[in-house]
C-alpha cells in the first residue's frame, strides 16, 4: 500500500463564485476530477488555495467539503500555517473535527523567527493535535528557511512526518533526505523539480499544475517511482512550459487562469490578487495551444 502523502498531491486552488463566496459545488467538482484522474491525494487551503484570504469559518467549510467528497478514498492534507502559532493550532483542531487526514503546515513568514523559534512553533503544534503533520519550507515566499538541522530535530517528533520542500535547493533535499528518518517523507514543493528531486529521494509531490492536468503529474511521478526516468523525462520534457507558466505571475493566477481556459472553473480571485495581465495571458494560452490542452478538461 502507498504511504500517506507520497505520489502526487494536488495543493488544490479554492474556487469562488461571481459575489466572492466559496463555490462549494465546484469544490466538489474539482475535487472528483482529481480522483477521476488518480491523484493520491489532496492538499486544500494552502497558499494556492488563497488561504491567506479565507476566514477560519471559510477554512473549514472547504475542508469539511473536500472530506465529504473524497469519503475515504484518497487522504486529506489540509494546509494550516502562518505566523500566530496560537491561531494556527485552532485551525488544525477544527480540521482535525472537521476530518483532515494530516496538516501541511508552513513556516511562519514575514516576522523571520529564528530556527529555535521555528522549532518551539512546530512543536507547539504538533504537541496539540493527533494528525500527522508535513512541514513546509518556502523561503522564497516567507522569507525564512527551514534548515535541515532543524529539519532534523522536528522530525523526531512522532506526529511530524515528512517536509513539503520548496527551497529550490537539490543540495537542501538531498542534506534533509541524508539527516531524516526513512520514514520521514520528503516531497518537492516545486513542479518542475520533481523527477529530478525523486532521484534523490523525494517520495513524490506536491503540485500546483496538478489542478489543470492531474492525470499527467501522476503518470510523470508513477513512471519515476518505478525508475523509468527515461519515460518520465520526457513526459515531464513535453508538460515543462505548463509547469512554468504557472509561475509567470503569483500563483495561484496563472494555475486559475489556465483552468479557466479549460472550461474547468470562473477566473475570480480575491485582492490583492487580480486575474492575469493581458501579456501573462497570451503567454498561458500559446502554452495551452501548443500542448493542445485547450478542451482537454472534457477528455479527462
Amino acid at each position: 500500500m502507498r504511504t500517506p502523502f507520497t505520489g502526487v498531491g494536488t495543493a488544490l486552488v479554492t474556487p469562488f463564485a461571481a459575489g466572492g463566496a466559496i463555490d462549494a459545488a465546484a469544490v466538489r467538482r474539482l475535487v472528483r476530477r482529481q480522483i477521476d484522474a488518480g491523484i493520491h491525494f489532496v492538499s486544500p487551503c494552502g497558499t494556492t488555495g488563497e488561504a491567506p484570504t479565507l476566514s477560519t469559518a471559510e477554512k473549514i467549510q472547504i475542508v469539511e467539503l473536500v472530506v465529504e467528497e473524497t469519503a475515504g478514498r484518497v487522504p486529506v492534507l489540509a494546509g494550516a500555517g502562518g505566523y500566530d502559532t496560537r491561531e494556527v493550532i485552532e485551525v488544525v483542531r477544527a480540521f482535525e473535527k472537521a476530518g483532515a487526514d494530516g496538516i501541511l503546515s508552513v513556516t511562519p513568514y514575514y516576522n523571520k523567527p529564528t530556527q529555535e523559534g521555528l522549532f518551539q512553533h512546530y512543536k507547539a503544534i504538533a504537541e496539540a493535535t493527533a494528525l500527522p503533520i508535513v512541514l513546509y519550507n518556502v523561503p522564497g515566499r516567507t522569507g525564512v528557511n527551514l534548515e535541515v538541522s532543524t529539519v532534523a530535530r522536528l522530525a523526531a517528533l512522532p506526529n511530524i512526518v515528512g517536509i513539503k520542500e520548496a527551497s529550490g535547493s537539490i543540495v537542501q533535499m538531498s542534506e534533509i533526505i541524508e539527516a531524516t528518518p526513512d520514514e520521514f517523507v520528503l516531497v518537492s514543493g516545486d513542479d518542475a523539480l520533481a523527477v529530478a528531486a525523486m532521484a534523490i529521494g523525494a517520495r513524490g509531490l506536491i503540485s500546483v499544475a496538478s489542478n489543470a492536468v492531474p492525470a499527467e503529474i501522476v503518470q510523470i511521478i508513477e513512471l519515476t517511482e518505478k525508475g523509468d526516468y527515461a519515460a518520465a523525462r520526457r513526459l515531464h520534457g513535453w508538460l515543462l512550459p505548463f509547469l512554468q507558466v504557472n509561475f509567470v505571475e503569483s500563483n495561484p493566477i496563472p494555475i486559475k487562469a489556465a483552468m479557466s481556459e479549460m472550461g474547468l472553473m470562473s477566473e475570480t480571485y480575491r485582492l490583492p490578487l487580480v486575474p492575469a495581465s493581458s501579456g501573462a495571458r497570451d503567454r498561458i494560452m500559446k502554452v495551452l495551444q501548443d500542448l493542445k490542452l485547450l478542451g482537454s478538461a472534457a477528455r479527462l
